[in-house]
This record gives C-alpha cells, structure tokens and sequence, in this order.
C-alpha cells in the first residue's frame, strides 16, 4: 500500500543521506568546476544546480519506480575535472563536455551496445584510471599540512579522530573544523555574500573534439563504472530490481538539462544507495524508497544556499579547501586502489594505468586518463592474447 507521507524513520535517513552526499564532497566538486575555468558565479551556479538536479532525479525516479533509488554528482568525475587541463575555449568548452558525456549516459541507457561496451571495460583498470585521477589530490593535506600547518591539521586530524567513530561523519566533520578555521582566519572580512540565494548562471556551451575526448568521454568512463553500475549492483545486493537502461538514460538527461548551469554529472549513488536500501532505512523494504525521495528533497535544499557555501569558501586559503578535498577522496582512492590491484594477471595493466593517469601528462591535447586506459587497455589485451 502507497503512503501519501514518508515514514519519520525515511525522513531522518533521508537527511543523513543528503548531509553525507553533499557535505562529503562539495569541496571537490567546486575543485573541479575551478579547475575548468568556472567563475566564482559560474562555480556557485554549478554546485546549485548539480544538487537540485540529483535531488529532483531521486524524487522523481524513487516516486515513480517505487524503489530507493539514490542520485549523486559524479565525485570520480568532479576530481578527473580537478586534475584535467582548462579546455582551450574556457569554461564553455567544459560545459560542452559536460554535454557529451551527459548524451553518451542517456545513448547508454537506450542503446544496449554502447551500454555493454562500458560495461565490458575491465574494472581493474577504470578503478586505477580513478586511482591515478585521486593520487595527486590526496597528497594536497600532507603538502598543506607543511605550508600551512595551523589551518590544515586541524582539518586532517579532525577528519582521522571523527573517522574512527564514524567513517560516515569524518568528512562532515572536517568540513565544519574547515568553517571554523577560516572564520577565525577572515577578521573583519564578510564572510556571507548580500543575497543567500542567487539565480543559476547558464553559459552557452562550446564543442570541440579535444574537450569531447579529453574530458567528456573519460568522465562518461569514469562516471559508469565507479557510480551508474555499482549503483545498481548495491539496490539489487539489497533486492531491489531495478531496470539499468531506463535509470542510466534518466540520470545522463538530468545531466544534459543541468550542465548548461556548470553541473558536471548527474549519476546513480553507491554509497548512499545503500544507506536507502538497507534494514536501517525503514523495515519495511516497500517502503523504503521514501529515504531516496527524502534525500532529495534534502539535497535540493541545499543546493537553493549553494551561493552561500561557495562564497564562504571563497575566504579559505586555497590550500586550506585542497586539504579538505583531499582527505575527503582518501578513502575512495583506498578503495579504488585495492579494486585496481584486485586480480594478480592484470596488475600490470592496472598500475600502468594508474601511473600513466596520475602523472598527469598532456599530448595531442588528450589528457593523462585518456592515455592511461588506452595504454593500460593495450596492456591488457597483450596480456590476456599472451595468457
């Protein structure tokens, strides 16, 4: 039977969903939106309309399925943004990207092959292609922690303490020892902007097939084997059984209509699907799309102050938001190493991969993730013919 209110239990999972998917990792997504040129406007737009359309797309698709289905922004693929080269045209070359990488989501979705052919991709060497993308941007605390020590170990070791309890909480809690040093470091500055909530900022997206290759197609990679996939694979892990095409088209359509507004990705959670999904959620597992539908509700709530966020952000020593951003991947990179390395015989091809991506290279105008699966895929099939 259909409520037409959620369960008060979906409500306060529903918040943490939303507090952990948001809080987690907005650092990097403005790391990531900077890192392609965005304006300060233009980066405030991004994380606002990156949160209103994940949380639309989870009331929506978790309503109309009657399944807890969470969405999230791409953070693989916000942090391949932060390690990638500004495209030649700026900020609207990226957005372009932004596009086609949102057009290959849905093309996915409706055409079985183009879906399989990701699908096919090894996931030892998509997890070192995330690996090699997280290797520079978890060095950023320790580098900070020499240069700017009393600003960033605060933050690290926040982070370490509250990991310990909670490994949920550890980076909603460095994210408020980060408020904390930069409003004791802004003195007399004003921290909040004039208006909390500002208007989207749309900018009219440019193509070229360096930006597609460079950044639209590995974000595309990234994006379906790190969070579209293992999302599905963590609802049906719970027993839920939800139809892969429609969810991948859905969420690649929510990323075309956002990206003009400088939302990178929109895609399927894993990890808070399965906060959604569980026992924890509600008993009831009828019932527990409600805390996907909550989450959303939340999540575009927050997204409404996004202005606010990034103009307090804005007053953190740059190094200082690096740090938070960095020990904000460390476990995703922890995680995506250990996949990587995984299975003995493509060990070889997976660390290629890695140091091939993490080294950050440029050629052709192709940027180092490029370079390092094609390498690393080359490797592979050597291997295996060899074998």
């Amino acid at each position: 039977m259909t409520r037409a209110f959620p369960p008060m239990q979906t409500v306060s999972t529903g918040l943490v969903v939303a507090i952990v998917g948001f809080f987690s990792s907005f650092p990097i997504v403005l790391q990531g939106l900077n890192a392609m040129g965005a304006s300060s406007q233009e980066a405030a737009s991004g994380l606002m309309s990156a949160a209103i359309a994940m949380g639309l797309a989870a009331i929506v698709l978790s309503l109309f399925h009657k399944l807890p289905i969470s969405v999230a922004w791409s953070t693989p693929g916000v942090a391949l943004l932060a390690v990638s080269a500004t495209p030649s045209e700026g900020f609207s070359g990226a957005i372009g990207a932004f596009l086609c990488a949102g057009a290959l989501t849905v093309l996915a979705g409706l055409w079985k092959p183009l879906g399989r052919l990701a699908a096919a991709i090894p996931i030892t060497l998509a997890q070192a292609m995330l690996a090699g993308v997280l290797l520079p941007l978890c060095l950023v605390p320790f580098k900070a922690a020499v240069e700017i020590p009393w600003q960033a170990l605060p933050v690290i070791l926040t982070w370490f303490i509250a990991g310990r309890f909670n490994r949920l909480i550890a980076v909603p809690a460095a994210v408020v020892a980060a408020a904390i040093i930069v409003s004791l470091n802004a003195g007399d500055a004003q921290l909040m902007p004039d208006r909390l909530i500002a208007a989207p900022v749309w900018t009219m997206p440019s193509f070229s097939v360096a930006s597609a290759i460079g950044i639209g197609v590995p974000l595309f990679i990234v994006t379906m084997a790190t969070q579209n996939i293992p999302g599905v694979a963590v609802m049906r892990s719970f027993g839920f059984d939800p139809v892969p095409g429609r969810l991948f088209s859905s969420v690649g359509g929510a990323s075309m209509l956002s990206a003009p507004f400088g939302a990178p990705a929109t895609c399927l959670a894993a990890i808070t699907a399965a906060m959604c999904s569980n026992e924890d959620s509600h008993p009831d597992p009828a019932q527990r799309y409600w805390s996907a539908v909550m989450g959303g509700v939340f999540y575009c709530l927050f997204g409404v102050f996004a202005v606010a966020i990034t103009s307090f952000a804005a007053h953190a020593n740059p190094l200082l938001m690096g740090a938070l951003a960095g020990v904000a991947l460390i476990g995703v990179m922890a995680n995506a190493m250990h996949a990587a390395l995984d299975i003995p015989a493509e060990r070889e091809a997976a660390i290629l991969t890695l140091v091939i991506t993490a080294s950050g290279i440029t050629v052709f105008g192709l940027g180092a993730a490029v370079w390092g699966l094609l390498a690393g895929g080359i490797a592979y099939v050597v291997t295996n013919r060899v074998r």
